[in-house]
């Protein structure tokens, strides 16, 4: 009987398996029918000779046998676990959504097996409701449902979980989702995706309750919490006061580390609450319990032989007496610039290791035991580059401060990261050195990570002069080769030579005949290839022709006068006319060229650069009444031919972090610009050379000379610890030019001061212009007030909007001053002029730096009883 008992209840448990497992074990005799197995008898062993999978159009028969786990010849056990192990790997691989293991068949001890699979439904298309069109994006990009891809129920599952994840980091904590199939009745094996979601209000905080303070108030704590903020509080009027779970915990600890920074090492939060208030608030309760304060008594150093143990005090900034300091210890160890661990990994000990330990309390008096395992000092083994299809490789290893053999640095890998940003080539936000100690060699190998980016150049803009609208268009490749121009290459592409970093502009601006400019440069910032020594060549041409005074008596003029003036109505005729006004016979020409080298310095530090340029440039004036040149006969040159041969010689220093958006460092220039000193050779009294002769007058200036200084710096200042953050950026410049001989001020070089700082737009092309937000271009330099010395100061605070791969935009609040004046001896830096305004920077790969600004100009110029005022400025292809 008991066994009877144990055969039938063996049946059901079968049974209920092959039921739960989803398969059966049935098969045919030779007529057809399927063999009957028999669960109530001793299980055989049967050898596989076949198996057969039907039910799946989209997948080889082979990949979907290799996910049973069974193989022809392989000797199974019917009934046994072999075929319901198979089917549990079918169910777990989650592509279907049924499973079913048969016998085709028995002949002898081979078994014939078929497996029939029923494919779960592709998705064709997905349906997001609730929500806006960004958050549609943003949910597709994370959930990584696709269309044409199988939906699985763990997907479904996944897409729930990172869907309310996603609303609850955005405060949505009610947030309800719910996801729907429904089948397309176009395609049966296809299934609508419908993502139902219901956000719901956002849970903010309705109140914080703190208990068991007393050394900080309550008003203290919350400050402290950055991310968990009261609802209704003007204090908090810019501050977020959604309930997010997770921030709220960082600012818990924000609270402890607040305490362990006035020494109040034992301080913990005893008990916290999050309770609903209503449907959108809740209510935060904390109590704390503070414990007592604690001072530092005696520290001791140990295991310490590179640094001796009075060095090591020195640097950690810490001493007897003084408040125990957690945070403040911690950064003095490893966070700060200058701290404990930054010299020993400086200095190649990358196994370094120091452990404070509190060896001793005594009442509020803590011991502390410095232990340090110092290990040995690691060098470079290799180093990787990956994700560079821009340069060629050695291009950007010999920006690099990390090299195989190199004891190991961090401030060299510090520096290798900043000189990688600085080429341009490569994503500033996402440059990834990889360190990877290996404390069995004793060696470290670094792979930088990089994330190629667009870095040509094609600048179209457009301004207003005085004959009409300037157009003009610059091409600049920035990872240009010469050595490849003249010999066939495949390693680059496009229809230029690349790879080797150089970079080629060529620009040229226009309106027609009245005006046109050209200009070619070439720049190698490693000339040779083995030093950081660069060249640079450029080229020059310019030609801007006056209109007649026909122009300036036409009905046009006189209508627009009018309007002006606020007498009678302005009329159109402009362009109508205008091309019968065109003058050949006053014109102003130029051309130059130069030759530039530059150096790297290694002192004072090698952020250094030293540079030197010779240029020759001539100026071809033909009845030109544009430039102020007072000749000693009381007239005014507007004929000749003038000569520049100079020497620019500059000192800069650059320790900037990003060259598109800079959070810290400084750029700083001094430069002094000089031509041989003619009138120190010759013996001509230039006060009455050529009173009475206007040729001898107009040939003091065939040769111009001067002396032109000029210094310009700017410091970056990040206000927080993070990528994204506001920044401050000081800038302080001024220029002056100087002169040999009183009689004799160059009419060249001098500086157009004031407005967008756009060159090519002056009625003096001969000049450098200067941007003064708030007054109109040359405002402060207008015509007859030439500009010998200026100066410019001042403050902007940046904030990034968005620092991507292909698009950095960040908005900006700016204060500064400035003046020009007409004489070096009346440069007076207190009479400046002021302005203040907002504005935003936008930066395309492809185009360069753009950007709008308004400024509001609060001083008067030049004798006017009119006020700077409101301007608008507009830039493309430069930074102010």
């Amino acid at each position: 009987m008991r066994n009877l008992i144990s055969s039938i209840l063996l049946i059901f448990a079968c049974m209920f398996s092959l039921v739960a497992n989803g398969y059966a074990q049935e098969n045919t005799n030779s007529t057809g029918e399927r063999p009957v197995i028999l669960y109530n008898g001793a299980p055989k062993k049967y050898e596989i000779a076949d198996i057969k999978v039907t039910g799946i159009k989209n997948y080889e028969d082979y990949v979907l046998i290799g996910i049973s786990g069974l193989a022809v010849g392989q000797t199974i056990t019917v009934p046994g676990d072999d075929i319901t192990s198979a089917i549990k790997r079918y169910w777990r691989h989650g592509l279907f959504s049924d499973v079913k293991i048969s016998a085709e068949k028995i002949e002898g001890n081979k078994i014939y097996l078929l497996v029939e699979l029923k494919q779960r439904p592709r998705i064709t298309d997905i349906r997001f409701h609730g929500v806006k069109k960004g958050e549609r994006e943003d949910l597709q990009a994370k959930l990584g449902l696709v269309k044409g891809s199988q939906i699985t129920p763990n997907l479904i599952d996944r897409a729930k979980l990172i869907i309310k994840r996603h609303f609850d980091d955005k405060g949505f904590k009610n947030a309800e989702v719910n996801i729907v199939e429904k089948e397309d009745p176009n395609n049966k094996e296809q299934v609508y995706v419908d993502v139902n979601i219901d956000k719901k209000e956002k849970v903010k905080v309705h109140q914080i309750t703190i208990d068991g303070n007393y050394v900080l108030s309550d008003k203290k704590l919350k400050r402290v919490m950055k991310k968990t903020n009261e609802k209704g509080k003007l204090i908090n009027l810019f501050r977020t006061k959604k309930f997010i779970e997770e921030k709220y915990e960082e600012d818990k600890q924000k609270i402890i580390d607040k305490y362990n920074e006035l020494g109040y090492r034992d301080a913990i939060i005893e008990v916290d609450s999050v309770s609903p208030y209503d449907d959108r608030t809740v209510n935060v309760y904390m109590k704390i319990s503070e414990g007592e304060k604690y001072y530092l008594r005696n520290i001791t150093w140990v295991g310490n032989t590179v640094y001796p143990s009075d060095l090591l005090n020195e640097q950690l900034r810490m001493k007897s007496g003084d408040v125990y300091n957690q945070k403040l210890l911690n950064d003095r160890i490893t966070n700060d610039e200058d701290a404990i661990g930054n010299n020993y990994y400086n200095r190649g000990y990358v196994f370094f290791h120091l452990d404070p330990v509190e060896v001793n309390i005594d009442g509020d008096s803590i011991d502390l035991e410095m232990r340090i395992v110092e290990g040995p000092q690691a060098t470079i083994s290799h180093v990787r580059i990956n994700g560079n299809d821009r340069l060629y490789e050695n291009v950007v290893r010999r920006e690099l401060r990390t090299r195989p053999g190199d004891l190991f640095s961090k401030e060299a890998l510090e520096r290798s990261y900043r000189e990688i940003a600085q080429m341009g080539h490569f994503n500033p936000e996402n440059i990834k050195p990889d360190v990877r100690p290996d404390a069995a060699n004793g060696t470290v190998d670094i792979n930088w990570g990089l994330e190629s980016k667009a870095n040509d150049q094609v600048e179209f803009s457009a301004g207003w002069g005085q004959t009409g609208v300037i157009g003009k268009l610059s091409l600049k490749f920035t990872n240009f080769s010469f050595a490849n121009l003249f010999r066939k290459n495949d390693n680059y592409r496009g229809f230029l030579p690349q790879g080797d970093g150089q970079t080629l502009t060529i620009s040229g601006q226009t309106n027609g005949r009245y005006y046109q400019s050209y200009s070619i440069s070439f720049f190698d910032p490693w000339f040779g290839g083995k030093r950081p020594n660069s060249l640079s060549v450029s080229a020059f041409y310019s030609v801007q022709t006056d209109v007649s005074s026909q122009y300036y008596n036409s009905a046009y003029m006189n209508n627009y006068y009018n309007y002006l003036s606020g007498y009678g109505s302005y009329y159109g005729g402009y362009y109508d006319n205008y091309e019968s006004y065109y003058d050949p016979d006053k014109s102003i020409k130029m051309f130059g060229v130069s030759l530039g080298w530059g150096k790297r310095l290694r002192w004072p530090d090698d952020y250094f650069t030293l540079s030197a340029e010779l240029s020759y440039q001539r100026f071809m004036l033909k009845d030109w009444s544009y430039l102020y040149i007072k000749l000693n006969n009381g007239q005014y040159m507007n004929t000749g031919n003038c000569n520049s041969l100079s020497l620019n010689l500059t000192l800069a220093r650059n320790s900037t972090d990003n060259p598109i958006f800079p959070r810290y460092g400084s750029e700083f220039s001094a430069s002094l610009q000089i031509t041989p000193p003619y009138s120190l050779f010759s013996k001509k009294d230039y006060s009455t050379y050529g009173k009475d002769n206007y040729e001898d007058a107009a040939s003091m200036y065939r040769w111009i000379e001067y002396h032109k200084w000029k210094f310009k710096a700017k410091t970056y200042t990040a206000l927080m610890d993070i990528q994204k953050c506001p920044v401050i950026m000081t800038r302080t410049e001024f220029g002056i030019l100087g002169h040999f001989n009183k009689y004799k001020r160059s009419p060249f070089e001098t500086f157009y001061v004031g407005g967008d700082g756009m060159t090519g737009y002056s009625y003096n092309y001969a000049s450098e212009t200067i941007a003064l937000r708030g007054y109109e271009n040359g405002a402060l330099t207008p015509y007859g007030q030439e500009g010998y010395a200026y100066i410019r100061l001042g403050a902007e605070l940046r904030y990034p909007l968005m620092l991507e791969n292909s698009t950095s935009i960040y908005a900006l609040g700016f204060v500064e001053a400035g003046n020009a004046w007409t004489d070096v001896a009346k440069f007076n830096p207190f009479q400046l002029k002021r302005s203040a305004g907002v504005g935003v920077r936008i930066f395309l790969p492809m185009i360069g730096m753009m950007g709008i600004d308004w400024a509001y100009g609060f001083d008067k110029i030049n004798g006017s009883t009119q006020y700077g005022g409101s301007q608008f400025h507009f830039i493309i292809g430069q930074e102010f």
